[in-house]
């Protein structure tokens, strides 16, 4: 991914709110299941890392998107962007080139 398309899905979340939160359990196989939904919905997703979890939301954010097969936007704060290109006929978003 280059640095403009990054810059593109930046703007792009920035007016999202965020489809999921993860808590004081943190990473579980239901999480992972449900970003993965997320995903395939949408392209993009924003996450919210609540104050009760205990883990680093960069961590977070890796571990997601290798398990999801899915890129890292950004991580600010508390905050996860990621992104996954939609198949041919549900693509949403076209990037720069």
């Amino acid at each position: 991914m280059t640095s403009k398309q990054r810059a593109y899905l930046k703007s792009l979340a920035m007016t999202m709110d965020p489809v999921l939160q993860i808590g004081k359990f943190s990473m579980t196989p239901e999480l992972t299941g449900a970003v993965q939904e997320a995903l395939d919905a949408r392209e993009l997703i924003k996450i919210n890392v609540l104050k009760n979890c205990a883990d680093d939301p960069r961590a977070i954010a890796e571990m997601l998107a290798e398990r999801t097969h899915s890129q890292v936007v950004q991580v600010i704060g508390k905050k996860i962007v990621l992104y996954k290109e939609g198949k041919n006929e549900k693509k949403k978003i076209e990037l720069p080139r």
